[in-house]
């Protein structure tokens, strides 16, 4: 994948950016440094509640974690411009609100991980990453996520 074709990329894709959301308390959205975008947690749209395991299953998690993916793409054009400016994804993380026995919060993030592969390819968005399972989040969404990219 060429340089400049990341927001074609995004439309051949059918993925619309929303506008970038605000942070959810008081904390910057993202922080660039040292050629380091790092962007703030972020939940899927719409603001669903629940746990995995107990409300909402694997599936529906990949969903949510490609949703909150999104979110994050939004912040990152807003903090740059345009993501053709992103270098790398150099790591995702994921906070997956969890029933105690849910042991899939690693396929859940994938929702994140499989949508960062098919904007950017590879390698530029082969990334590394975590995830852990919680036992709350704010407003007890199903998902958090936060990232940090190289930029130009």
């Amino acid at each position: 994948m060429t340089q400049s074709s990341i927001e074609e990329r995004l439309r051949e894709l059918g993925i619309e950016l929303p506008a970038a959301s605000e942070p959810a308390a008081k904390y910057a959205n993202f922080v660039e440094a040292a050629g380091l975008l790092f962007v703030s947690g972020k939940g899927p749209s719409g603001s669903p509640r629940g746990k995995l395991g107990r409300d909402f299953t694997v599936e529906d998690g990949y969903r949510f974690a490609r949703s909150a993916g999104i979110e994050v793409l939004a912040v990152v054009r807003s903090a740059i411009g345009t993501l053709d400016r992103v270098k790398r994804v150099v790591k995702l993380q994921g906070f997956v609100n969890a029933d105690p026995g849910f042991e899939q919060p690693h396929l859940v993030l994938n929702g994140f991980s499989d949508l960062v592969l098919e904007v950017f390819g590879e390698p530029r968005g082969s990334h590394a990453r975590s995830v852990l399972g919680a036992s709350t989040l704010r407003n007890q969404l199903p998902i958090v996520v936060d990232s940090i990219f190289q930029v130009e």
